[in-house]
Formats: structure tokens, sequence, C-alpha cells
């Protein structure tokens, strides 16, 4: 009994945690298609998803388009909250 209540355990983090890889390719693919402008025109020179690339875009937050902003936002790469917080300065 203890066996299987251990393999049901190991299948359900294991299906827990393939939905959020599949989330993120999902975010990871939102993020692409909306920013991809975005990315060429401020932050080109910095390499996909490290600390730089992240910082670049946080300094160029009010230049980036609208599409790219919420793909960010949809991302969890920033919240609603902060961008409204910025909207307001």
């Amino acid at each position: 009994m203890q066996r299987i209540i251990a393999g049901l355990i190991v299948a359900s983090v294991s299906a827990v945690s393939l939905a959020g890889v599949a989330q993120a390719e999902t975010y990871a693919k939102i993020v692409q298609q909306n920013c991809r402008v975005d990315y060429k025109k401020y932050c080109g020179e910095y390499g996909l998803e490290s600390t730089a690339l992240r910082s670049c875009m946080d300094r160029n937050g009010k230049s980036l388009s609208k599409a790219c902003v919420q793909a960010l936002v949809k991302s969890g790469e920033v919240s609603q909250a902060e961008v409204d917080r910025r909207k307001k300065h």
C-alpha cells in the first residue's frame, strides 16, 4: 500500500512539474512574439534570459510597446501593479 501511495505522489509531482514547464514555454513564446521589436531596438546587445537583458528592459520600460509590456505581465516578469505605478510617474 505504501508503494502505491508513494507512486501516486511521484506521479502527481511529475504532472505538476510538467504543467509548469509547459506554462513557462507558453509565456516565453508570448514574450518572444510581442517583445521582438522592442528587444532589437533597446536591448539587442544582451543575451536572452540574462540578468543584463532584464535590467535593460526594466530601464526602457516606459518606451516598450503596450503588447510587450502586457506579455511581460502575463509571463510574470513584471507585475501589473508595477506597470501602473510607473505610468503615474
